[in-house]
């Protein structure tokens, strides 16, 4: 599409900072890395990190950001999240990223994706025309160049041992709407006027959900198969970047499990692969944001494994009525993920649209004499059943 020469020179204006040597990256990113891992802080921490959106009114639609990453009980963080106001013509980028197999391609991945996305929606042109088919294309095509550069990078570092994978949620926010691209199992919702909407489903290979279903289907065409709700009995997300071992290396894989004795020469020499087992093609979605949008929260599954989405609302909501702070909102929701017993990295993201006067509202106390009379009821009923039956029995 030809673009109007002020629209391509603001398109051509942005400014990129690439890293050519992939193995100097590789190695500055480890470095860093290290040096988190090793500073004096909690063991179960990491530091929240909001890139050019501190947790005040930004320049677009006056949105309010909490950003948190913890590192939890696991040995190793390998969550990261990136929130952008730059770069997209009135739109602001926030995403999360759920590493698996080491953090190479979650470090690789925090700049490459939102680069890509840029590059693939013109600045924030295509965002800004709202022609939905044509933003779909643009973001699913960011997303297979970026998985591609990272195979490839994946191959250049550490003698192309790597086998590292990421799942990526991306969301795209504008004065009235909301873009949504999404691989593996992070989730959004979105609270209207305290209605939870779930705006995301998991990829992930097994459940009896629609989804669940249809990446069971596209495993198995694809070659592959399901082992423990597992593909290949091995990786328990079916959509991420990265995993070379289920795009590029399959054949490398069916022989290393030979070798380890998870199956036989047999088994293998029956397989045949038709396509990659593991995808990074997105789900996208357009979601419109009315008056009565109050904010929506992105987070990795060490959230959602532990609180469930109509929770996790109803404890934002509390917490922004108190105090009005969406970052200690944000804090605090991750600490209860770790008080519930996640054992996982959690990585959340919460984006108030600024709608709601939240300290007008009263808190919502829970109503523990209701309650209290629910579960007397409950008890009358059951023992009502149990005393006609006996009176049925004589």
């Amino acid at each position: 599409m030809a673009l109007p020469t002020h629209q391509l020179q603001r398109f051509l204006a942005i400014e990129f900072n690439f890293i050519s040597n992939p193995k100097i990256a590789y190695r500055n990113q480890l470095t860093a890395t290290t040096a988190v891992r090793s500073s004096p802080r909690s063991p179960c921490r990491c530091s929240a990190i909001a890139i050019n959106a501190p947790s005040s009114l930004t320049d677009v639609s006056g949105i309010r950001w909490g950003s948190t990453s913890v590192q939890g009980r696991r040995e190793e963080m390998e969550d990261d999240l990136v929130i952008r106001s730059d770069g997209l013509d009135g739109f602001s980028f926030a995403a999360v990223f759920d590493g698996h197999g080491g953090v190479a391609s979650v470090k690789y991945l925090r700049d490459e994706l939102y680069k890509e996305c840029v590059t693939a929606l013109q600045g924030g042109i295509l965002l800004n025309e709202g022609d939905f088919n044509v933003i779909k294309k643009g973001l699913a095509e960011a997303f297979q160049n970026a998985d591609k550069k990272l195979l490839n990078w994946l191959e250049k570092i550490g003698d192309g041992d790597d086998e590292s994978g990421s799942t990526a949620t991306v969301m795209l926010i504008g004065n009235e709407v909301l873009f949504i691209s999404h691989v593996g199992d992070s989730c959004v919702v979105l609270s209207c006027a305290g209605k939870v909407q779930v705006l995301t489903d998991s990829h992930r290979p097994y459940g009896s959900n629609k989804a669940s279903l249809q990446e069971i289907r596209r495993i198995r065409e694809a070659g592959g198969w399901i082992s423990n709700g597992r593909i290949c009995g091995d990786i328990a997300v079916s959509r991420a970047f990265g995993d070379t071992r289920f795009k590029t290396k399959k054949n490398e894989m069916l022989k290393k499990g030979v070798e380890e004795k998870r199956w036989s020469e047999k088994f293998i020499s029956r397989v045949v692969f038709n396509d990659d087992l593991v995808i990074a093609s997105p789900d996208t979605f357009k979601v419109a944001l009315g008056s009565d949008a109050e904010f929506v929260l992105l987070a990795s599954d060490g959230l959602w494994d532990y609180i469930n989405s109509s929770d996790a609302v109803a404890f934002v909501r509390n917490q922004l009525r108190e105090h009005g702070d969406v970052q200690v909102a944000c804090d605090a929701l991750a600490q209860a993920a770790l008080d519930k017993g996640s054992e996982d990295n959690v990585s959340i993201i919460i984006a108030d649209f600024g709608h709601t006067e939240w300290q007008k509202l009263p808190v919502e106390q829970q109503n523990f004499l209701f309650e209290f009379g629910q579960a007397i009821a409950t008890v009358g009923v059951v023992s009502l059943g149990i005393w006609l039956s006996s009176q049925v029995s004589f």
